[in-house]
């Protein structure tokens, strides 16, 4: 008898701001007692929810259980920067120029993001928490501008539209004279990322039946379906989708393929009016992926608050600890003091870390991994446009649909194996504090 037992289950650290800045964010019950349904989706994030709702638009009387560890949206998918980016965003570049087919990539990253559009639309979600403003990559330096040209380069063989910003731009703009230049390009959605998930479960409601803190404990084969057993229930059906992302591993899936990132972010209080001049709105990526994002959200998304995230670690235990996130918040006060002195030494309302999974080689894990058992994860950073790209592939190849998402990802190889532990962490994270340095004011 096959089973697949949860080794680790999700720990997070720091509160999931996102989410607690919304002023009424919906419930869902916790999964109580035995049920059965066609397909269970373990994961309430970008890449389940969206596999929910491309199964039921290919078959609207699928009867379909979505589960999630914690609270929906507290998880990886209210951790993020809310980037939904069009554009290759190859974070393990120097300026995020991709190495294969970015025509291809741009498409398909196009699709998840007209994916979600219309999901915005289906459901009501409130339209700020989707907002098609583009993005600039910031530049501090002589070298992060060079980052810029070469990657406006790149653009130019693909013939996508970009701006380049100079100093007075950017003040324009953000508010702050730290910046010598930037990049804009139109593509990107900024996302209010709580809002647009919990809304996107919210709708899915409706059709299918969403649990949340009801984390996966075990997948047992049972004659030709699965158990999918929680700590309080069991959900049996004869297709099961894990879109868990790098908590693939913790059921035994991958093993020694995947790294473990953790980013860490802050988010201020609803700042005093006038405090930052700028537009109300924007999102800046530093110009080396190594830098520092910085974005302002507006009172629609939950306040008039600045987000900084910066500082990686990687922690194959699946787990970043106090420590970690101490670290990183004394980092991103020195950041966010660095671009508004005005505001020196204001301490952040929130600080949280959100985890990543990455493969050496940038493949995801999407597929069959055992009969009626499959995976939508390893989004390598790109969560929001991936995780969404995952879910869909995966939710069409439970259903025996094929497409260019699904071709997509049929023509990736399998994650590289990873040095063995200790030399994994240590040289890894070794490597990603020479990066650091290197990206400087970034």
């Amino acid at each position: 008898m096959t089973v697949y037992r949860a080794r680790r289950l999700p720990v997070h650290r720091g509160v999931a701001a996102w989410r607690a800045i919304l002023s009424t964010p919906p419930a869902f019950p916790a999964l109580e007692g035995e049920r059965t349904a066609d397909v269970v989706v373990i994961g309430a994030g970008f890449a389940g929810l969206s596999a929910a709702r491309r199964l039921l638009q290919l078959d609207a009387s699928l009867r379909v259980v979505v589960l999630e560890a914690g609270r929906v949206a507290e998880g990886a998918a209210g951790r993020n920067s809310g980037f939904m980016i069009d554009l290759p965003h190859e974070l393990t570049s120097s300026d995020y120029a991709g190495s294969g087919d970015d025509r291809a990539l741009i498409g398909l990253n196009r699709q998840a993001i007209a994916f979600a559009r219309e999901a915005v639309q289906d459901y009501g979600i409130a339209s700020a928490y989707f907002d098609p403003a583009g993005k600039i990559n910031g530049a501090a330096s002589a070298g992060a501008v060079a980052h810029n040209v070469s990657y406006a380069r790149h653009l130019d063989s693909l013939s996508e539209p970009y701006e380049m910003l100079d100093a007075a731009q950017m003040r324009e703009v953000t508010g702050s004279s730290y910046y010598e230049g930037g990049l804009y390009t139109p593509g990107t959605v900024m996302l209010q990322p709580a809002g647009y998930v919990l809304g996107l479960a919210a709708g899915l409601s409706q059709q299918a039946s969403v649990y949340e803190q009801s984390p996966v404990t075990e997948i047992r084969r049972m004659g030709g379906d699965w158990r999918v057993a929680t700590q309080a229930g069991a959900v049996t059906a004869g297709r099961v989708i894990l879109a868990n992302n790098g908590h693939l591993e913790s059921f035994g899936f991958a093993k020694g393929r995947l790294m473990h990132l953790f980013l860490f972010a802050s988010m201020t209080h609803d700042l005093p009016k006038g405090v930052i001049k700028g537009q109300a709105r924007w999102g800046v990526t530093p110009s080396d992926p190594m830098g520092t994002t910085v974005r302002r959200i507006g009172p629609d998304q939950g306040g008039d608050r600045i987000v900084t995230r910066t500082y990686a670690t990687l922690r194959s235990g699946m787990q970043a600890s106090a420590r970690d996130l101490a670290r990183a918040t004394a980092l991103q006060r020195q950041k966010f003091d660095e671009r508004f002195p005005q505001l020196a030494g204001t301490k952040p309302a929130y600080e949280w870390a959100g985890h990543l999974c990455l493969s050496l080689n940038s493949v995801s894990v999407v597929g069959a991994l055992d009969e009626g058992l499959y995976s939508a994860c390893v989004q390598n950073g790109l969560g929001t446009a991936r995780g969404t790209l995952s879910g869909i592939g995966a939710a069409e190849l439970a259903s025996g649909q094929h497409s260019q998402i699904t071709e997509a990802f049929a023509a990736e190889v399998a994650p590289k194996r990873l040095p063995p532990q200790p030399f994994r962490d240590i040289g890894a994270n070794l490597v990603i504090r020479i990066k650091e340095r290197r990206a400087a004011r970034e």
